[in-house]
């Protein structure tokens, strides 16, 4: 029988405990399950310290992925460890951008049913993780803004549609009408593909395409394909900013003349000061910041 450790949040509300029964009673017809509720990063590493082999199993949103991955990172056990995910946050960007079911009891059947598989992580110069996305700019201002929208919205619901995974675009929204470009020179694999002469409205890097609840700010990332995708967005005039936002929200904006995309493996941005989000987590400001693939990180239990 197969071992699972479910890691979930020891503040997570009522209704994501009767979602993370339903998950378990799943689990349990196959699989040996131990479930252990967390609060801060000291629980969470002592939890894992006791992983023993077993398929780590995060049942949360993106924030609680990064928060597991990263701590298995510090730990140099990433690379010696099966996750899996149950979604169960309010945008679950890294399980729509691989396939992991939203349903929950879907969820559980991949854990069991589903194959081990290679996945890609970004690392910055500091050693911080990034699981799925990392942009810069107005990406970062709308994040900021939408946060607020997300805590608004999140509460709720029309069925099962949770309609805080509309914070971001909402935030991208406010953030068009008022945002300032940043002069940011951009560096790809040593290469410079901006420079401060151009001023830029935001860069985003994807391991994963999707930020926000969906947005797909970097369509074409695959977490497996060894590869950054990188968009630089240069729509700083008031009517582009408007447009760029409109096919944002369609995910058509890389179809934008003043929309670059490029791929490799390691990018620096530098010049102006700038927030950053990374896996939804906003911090800043900065003047330079460099990130790099590390390719083949981890397993992850996905759709065979």
């Amino acid at each position: 029988m197969r071992s699972l450790l479910v890691i979930t949040n020891a503040d997570a509300g009522t209704s994501d405990e009767e979602r993370l029964a339903e998950a378990l009673v799943v689990l349990r017809e196959k699989a040996s399950v131990e479930v252990a509720k967390t609060s801060n990063p000291g629980e969470l590493d002592g939890v894992l310290h006791r992983a023993g082999g077993r398929t780590v199993v995060v049942a949360g949103g993106d924030g609680s992925l990064h928060a597991v991955v990263t701590a298995l990172h510090k730990r140099r056990e990433l690379d010696q460890t099966t996750l899996a995910l149950l979604p169960m946050g309010t945008g679950n960007d890294f399980a729509r951008g691989n396939d992991i079911p939203l349903e929950i009891e879907d969820a559980a059947r991949l854990v069991l049913t589903g194959e081990p598989r290679q996945v890609d992580l970004i690392v910055d110069e500091t050693g911080n993780v990034v699981v799925n996305n990392v942009h810069v700019g107005v990406g970062a201002q709308a994040s900021r803004k939408g946060h607020k929208w997300k805590t608004r919205l999140g509460a709720i619901g029309v069925g099962k549609v949770n309609l805080g995974k509309l914070g971001y675009p909402i935030g991208a929204l406010l953030s068009a009408f008022h945002p300032p470009s940043w002069r940011l020179r951009v560096e790809l694999d040593g290469t410079v593909v901006n420079d401060v002469d151009r001023p830029v409205l935001m860069v985003a890097i994807g391991n994963g395409g999707n930020v926000g609840g969906g947005t797909e700010l970097n369509p074409d990332a695959d977490t497996e394909d060894g590869l950054l995708d990188v968009m630089i967005s240069r729509a700083v005039k008031p009517s582009a900013k408007v447009g760029y936002v409109a096919r944002l929200r369609k995910g058509e904006h890389d179809q934008r003349d003043d929309v670059v995309t490029l791929r490799g493996t390691s990018v620096k941005v530098s010049g102006d000061e700038f927030w950053l989000s990374a896996d939804g987590e906003i911090s800043g400001p900065e003047r330079s910041r460099s990130w790099r693939l590390e390719r083949a990180a981890y397993s992850m239990i996905l759709p065979r």
